[in-house]
């Protein structure tokens, strides 16, 4: 293997386990146009789709390539652990090398805006006055919408009917046309939708920067933090030296005002951990998936 002095000496690949274009993909481009730079002069990082089977078949194929740094993957929290929960996997948390997320895309709690309901605590009286027949629309089973969707439920002490969709934009329709009560996709999915949606809340630690008047559920008293992360991984064993280039790399990549910029005209801004902060925020998840799992299984 070529020494961490030598690396790269071929163009490193980026797998993604999803469609081109799609907001995965996005993050993917924009990373490998910015960090080939940043690993030294002639280094060429390339994107690789392999969409399928919710993206399972990229992160496979990622978790069991060579470790020897020129395969690279992203990586979606709950989503690509919460897979290995309901099917045969070939791969768990302790298959990657954890190396930096970028994107927090967090959940919200949202209705349709001419629904009366004009707060969380009025949703929740709402929810209980309902007994068990208010409807919550989901993108699918096993997301990150339907985790928020069960911790609603338990913080709030409220039961729904759960009803998935094949995708966020079609439980967002449905939401808009009074076919379901509620709804708890992620931020960027409704936000252009506010002239027709009410975002009562977002499941984030923080109020979000692009919209500082929408509290967190966590002020309003509900200890619920959820959303879709988009990180970048590789192989477990990655030796350590190729490792550190990496990281050193796009830690400075992540300062870069050009990348920084690049980020947030996408739509996705910047929320950047690496290291040993983003192999907790894994573990996490996988805890936070495998517990809903045990109580709430999404497949028989």
């Amino acid at each position: 293997m070529a020494s961490a002095e030598d690396y790269p000496q071929k163009p490193i690949e980026i797998i993604v386990g999803y469609s081109a274009g799609g907001g995965t993909d996005v993050m993917a481009r924009t990373i490998a146009s910015h960090l080939e730079p940043f690993l030294g002069k002639g280094a060429s990082v390339i994107v690789k789709n392999y969409p399928g089977a919710g993206g399972q078949i990229g992160f496979t194929k990622v978790a069991t390539a060579d470790p020897d740094g020129y395969t690279l993957g992203t990586m979606n929290l709950p989503a690509a652990l919460a897979l290995t929960y309901d099917r045969v996997a070939h791969y768990n948390e302790k298959s990657f090398t954890w190396l930096a997320n970028f994107v927090s895309d967090p959940n919200t709690l949202v209705v349709r805006k001419d629904s009366g309901i004009t707060s969380v605590k009025q949703l929740i009286k709402v929810a209980k006055d309902k007994h068990g027949t208010m409807t919550v629309g989901l993108s699918s089973l096993g997301g990150n919408d339907h985790f928020s969707a069960i911790q609603f439920e338990n913080a709030a002490h409220v039961k729904l009917i759960h009803v998935p969709f094949k995708g966020g934009a079609m439980a967002r329709t449905s939401i808009i046309g009074g076919h379901v009560d509620m709804g708890t996709m992620s931020f960027s999915q409704v936000v252009g939708f506010q002239d027709q949606l009410r975002i009562l809340a977002v499941l984030s630690d923080k109020r979000l920067p692009q919209a500082p008047n929408i509290p967190t559920a966590k002020e309003l008293g509900l200890n619920i933090v959820m959303g879709s992360y988009r990180g970048l991984v590789a192989p477990a064993n990655l030796p350590e030296a190729i490792r550190v280039k990496l990281q050193k790399a796009l830690d400075k990549m992540a300062k870069a005002p050009s990348f920084r910029k690049d980020m947030a005209e996408r739509g996705t801004p910047l929320v950047y951990s690496s290291g040993q902060a983003y192999e907790n925020l894994a573990t996490q998840q996988n805890k936070i998936a495998g517990q809903i799992w045990k109580d709430t299984p999404w497949k028989k």
